[in-house]
């Protein structure tokens, strides 16, 4: 998904920026870091207006330190598109975001101001480059499940830069799910209207995938790939309100699993899943802390939470980026969203991942058959062997020092890339130019 940037304002006044957020998930966090980063360096001049949702603002920002910068503002939209007393159908998160899409028209009235704009895909290159391909993907292969059923692993050859990635790893409203929703509607809609975008910028780096990003560069004005800005994060409370990180210090170097699937994705894992999860993690004897709602830790085996209560933690949230860089920690097991995958690289952490929805399944292709930092899970889905295999491949085997030394050069690549002339830092002093001199 993309979020928008509106620069707008008389000639004769300092440059305002009007920032059209996505609010859900993790997408809200990143556009914000990414403002944030804008307003802390040489844009003092430029003011910026953050809008999202009540509910997003609400739970992402209420207890943000602006630092005292005064040129960001943050806005609710009048309508979010829910109505009142309304209840979520469990693990159906496209139901919010329908009702959303369905309402920002009108709240979004400014799109038709003809004013430069810029779009922030906060998922990887080739997620991207499979909206910006999709009439192209459907004319290729088909649509509908009649269409691939039998060619699930066929590879997109046609695509630069997915030459190994295959039809069953492509987002749902691609080519089959329901291709007529608002959600898919707007997605196929999107990739026809970025070209027009005064940039589009990627929160990856180059060096992640430098031929999907040189072809998208040829489809953009500007094509500005600038992670990993997840180092400016705002400092996370010192607090430990869960215990998480007083519990690693007491583990050994290495040693412990950290699961973490994120709050919409969790909820959508099917419970056999989730019990198969729990019987591997207590069959393979390894230390873990797991994030897990209370709600859902309700759907574990007793006897799983009676048996491992010694080498095991379950929380309702951790500070994440200070989880996985914490000398305890050896192995992530996510759900493969890209903020954590990046998230993991910066910590020098191997994946395990299992891609759950989205551009999920894409983002796990590049862990495991791209970057070589991980693996996906056997056939898609928790199995008990699945989980002891997984973890034994990555921790004691062969192939696991190697998944180790690929994760640890891209941690480098990530921070030359940071660095006074590393590639995203280029972009984003391009970024900057066209923010501050619109």
């Amino acid at each position: 998904m993309d979020e928008t940037f509106h620069p707008y304002g008389a000639s004769n006044k300092d440059p305002h920026v009007a920032v059209l957020s996505f609010p859900f998930s993790s997408h809200a966090m990143a556009l914000f870091m990414l403002v944030r980063r804008l307003t802390a360096s040489a844009a003092p001049n430029v003011m910026f207006s953050f809008f999202g949702t009540a509910k997003s603002n609400g739970m992402f920002f209420k207890n943000i330190d602006n630092d005292g910068l005064q040129n960001l503002k943050f806005y609710d939209v009048e309508e979010d598109g829910i109505p009142e007393n309304y209840v979520s159908t469990p693990g159906k998160f496209e139901e919010e975001i329908e009702l959303f899409m369905a309402a920002t028209p009108w709240n979004f009235k400014k799109d038709e101001m003809g004013v430069p704009w810029l779009a922030f895909f906060i998922g990887e290159a080739s997620g991207l480059a499979a909206h910006i391909y999709t009439d192209l993907i459907r004319s290729t292969i088909g649509v509908g499940k009649n269409a691939v059923a039998g060619r699930e692993d066929e590879t997109l050859g046609f695509i630069p830069g997915m030459s190994s990635a295959c039809i069953r790893d492509l987002q749902d409203g691609i080519i089959v799910g329901n291709l007529e929703s608002t959600f898919a509607s707007m997605l196929h809609r999107m990739g026809k209207m970025l070209p027009r975008a005064t940039a589009v910028l990627i929160n990856t780096y180059e060096e992640v995938n430098p031929t999907i990003i040189q072809d998208l560069n040829s489809k953009f004005q500007k094509c500005l790939s600038v992670a990993p800005f997840t180092l400016d994060y705002p400092p996370q409370s010192d607090s430990d309100t869960t215990g998480c990180l007083s519990w690693l210090d007491k583990q050994k170097p290495s040693s412990v699993a950290y699961i973490s699937f994120g709050t919409v994705a969790a909820a959508a894992l099917p419970a056999h899943e989730l019990e198969a999860l729990a019987e591997g993690l207590e069959a393979s004897g390894i230390p873990f802390l797991w994030s897990l709602k209370d709600k859902l830790k309700e759907r574990l085996p007793v006897s799983f939470l009676n048996k491992t209560k010694e080498r095991g933690l379950i929380v309702p949230w951790a500070p994440q980026m200070r989880v996985l860089q914490h000398t305890s920690v050896c192995v992530f097991m996510t759900q493969c969203g890209w903020s954590s995958v990046l998230e993991s690289i910066l910590a020098g952490v191997p994946v395990i991942g299992r891609p759950i929805f989205g551009d999920q399944p894409l983002n796990g292709w590049s862990i495991s058959d791209v970057l070589g930092i991980g693996i996906r899970i056997d056939n898609g889905i928790f199995t008990k062997d699945g989980v002891i295999k997984g973890l034994d491949l990555v921790l004691f085997k062969e192939e696991g020092k190697k998944i180790m030394e690929k994760v640890q050069a891209f941690k480098e690549l990530a921070n030359q890339a940071i660095e006074t002339d590393g590639t995203s830092t280029r972009n984003f002093k391009t970024l900057l130019q066209i923010v501050s001199s619109t």
